[in-house]
């Protein structure tokens, strides 16, 4: 594997212990009818958490650890904020997915389209639109 594969997969596992983070407020504030929705995407996050933990020490390299907080991105009172919350922590996800699917090859690739394909799907269902290429930032 290469350095840009796995710089990039540990800006991935970075991003993850930060969804996991962030799905824990999510839950608390999201409302009884989309809980659910919530704790399967914390479960899925955790999930590919651990996978990429083990694939950076399969890289040869030190797994990053998550920070023992996070500073959202605004104020999470309520459940319309939660729900914005999980929209924009599956938007930086699919970002960080897709620089692991330019840098990678072979199964780490597929893995890496596979986590962007889902988040832009979780981005859609919270956000309830989505946008035209998930994952690609204008670049300035």
């Amino acid at each position: 594997m290469t350095t840009r594969a796995l710089e990039a997969a540990q800006a991935a596992l970075a991003a993850e212990h930060a969804a996991v983070y962030g799905y824990g407020v999510v839950g608390g504030r999201v409302g009884h009818a989309r809980r659910a929705e919530a704790t399967a995407a914390y479960t899925a996050h955790r999930a590919r958490r651990d996978a990429l933990a083990r694939t950076v020490r399969d890289m040869g390299a030190r797994p990053a650890v998550a920070a023992a907080a996070y500073a959202l991105p605004f104020d999470v009172p309520d459940r319309a904020a939660a729900e914005r919350l999980a929209a924009e922590l599956e938007d930086r996800i699919a970002g960080v997915y897709s620089d692991l699917v330019r840098a990678s090859k072979g199964p780490l690739r597929r893995e890496a389209a596979g986590a962007l394909r889902e988040a832009a799907v979780r981005a859609v269902r919270w956000r309830g639109s989505g946008v035209a290429f998930p994952g690609l930032a204008e670049r300035a």
